[in-house]
C-alpha cells in the first residue's frame, strides 16, 4: 500500500511540474510572439570612421520606429560585400557608387543602392609640402591600389590643374594612362592598400599621397586641417546604403534610410567632422 501511495505522489508531482513548465513556456511566448513589442532587427556591415559612428547615432532613431540596429565594423573594403552576398549583413555602408559597380562587374553581386548618404572628400596629404604648387618637378605621388578610387584621384588632380586627361574618357574609369599632359612630370605608386595610406603619411613617404576621409579621420588626421588639397564638395563619390537587390523595399531598409537621411543625422554628420563628411540631402 505504501508503495502504491509513494507511486501516485510522484505521478502527481510530474504532472505538476510539467503543469508548471508548459504554464512558464507559454508566458514567454506570449512576451516574445505576435502582439509582442520585440524590435526587427537590421545587421549591417559598416567601416568604423565615419560610417559606425553615423550608424550608432541613428540606433536610437531606429529603435523609435521598432527596428534594433545591429552593427557589424570591418577594416577592409572586400568583406562587407562578401559577407552582404552571403546574407550575413542586411545591408553595408563603407562605399561609394563607383566601387559598388566595380564590385558587381568584377564578381557578379546583385547589388543596389537604397539610398544616398553622405561624401567624404578623398584629400592629398603631405609632410614635405604645404600646398599643391610646391609640389617639385618629378615628385611621387602615392595612391592606393584600389582601382575604383583612381578615377576620383586622377579627376581631381586634372581638377586642380596639375594633370589633363584625355578628352572624352570617362572620369570615373580613368587610369593612369589616360594621363596626356603632365607639366611637373608626377610620379605615381599605386600599389598601397588603402588603410595603410595613413601609416604611409605618418612615416613621410613619397612627395604626397592621397588618402580617404574615413581612413584619414580613423587615424586621428584632420581632412580639413591636414590635407593640403581637398577633393570638391560636388563629387559623385557618393557612400551608400547597399543592399541585395529588392532589399531596397524593405520597410527596415527604408527606414534605416530616412533615419541616415533624417535633419537630426545630417546635423550630426556637419556637426562632428566640421564639413570633411558632408551629408546627401
Amino acid at each position: 500500500m505504501k508503495k502504491i501511495i509513494s507511486a501516485l505522489l510522484l505521478a502527481t508531482l510530474v504532472l505538476a511540474l510539467a503543469a508548471c513548465g508548459t504554464k512558464d513556456k507559454d508566458s514567454n511566448n506570449a512576451s516574445s510572439g505576435e502582439g509582442s513589442q520585440e524590435k526587427t532587427k537590421i545587421v549591417v556591415g559598416a567601416s568604423n570612421t565615419p560610417h559606425a559612428v553615423i550608424l550608432k547615432k541613428a540606433k536610437p532613431l531606429l529603435e523609435e520606429k521598432g527596428y534594433e540596429l545591429e552593427i557589424e565594423t570591418y577594416q577592409d573594403y572586400v568583406l562587407p560585400n562578401k559577407d552582404l552576398d552571403a546574407g550575413d549583413l542586411d545591408a553595408n555602408y563603407f562605399q561609394h557608387i563607383p566601387y559598388m559597380e566595380g564590385q558587381i562587374a568584377d564578381f557578379g553581386y546583385d547589388f543596389v543602392n537604397a539610398g544616398s548618404i553622405h561624401i567624404e572628400p578623398i584629400g592629398v596629404y603631405s609632410k614635405k609640402y604645404k600646398s599643391l604648387d610646391e609640389l617639385p618637378e618629378g615628385a611621387t605621388i602615392l595612391i592606393s591600389n584600389s582601382v575604383a578610387d583612381h578615377g576620383r584621384v586622377l579627376a581631381m588632380l586634372e581638377e586642380k590643374g596639375l594633370i589633363t586627361l584625355a578628352e572624352g574618357v570617362d572620369k570615373v574609369k580613368a587610369e593612369l594612362g589616360d594621363i596626356v599632359d603632365n607639366p611637373k612630370n608626377l610620379k605615381f605608386d599605386a600599389n598601397y592598400e588603402p588603410a595603410l595610406m595613413p601609416q604611409l603619411y605618418n612615416n613621410d613617404e613619397g612627395d604626397a599621397l592621397l588618402i580617404n576621409s574615413n581612413y584619414a579621420i580613423d587615424a586621428g588626421l584632420n581632412p580639413l586641417e591636414d590635407a593640403i588639397a581637398l577633393e570638391s564638395e560636388d563629387s559623385p563619390y557618393v557612400n551608400i546604403i547597399t543592399v541585395n537587390k529588392g532589399d531596397e523595399n524593405n520597410e527596415a531598409i527604408k527606414a534605416l534610410v530616412e533615419v541616415l537621411k533624417s535633419k537630426e543625422i545630417q546635423d550630426f554628420i556637419l556637426e562632428e567632422w566640421k564639413g570633411s563628411v558632408v551629408p546627401v540631402k
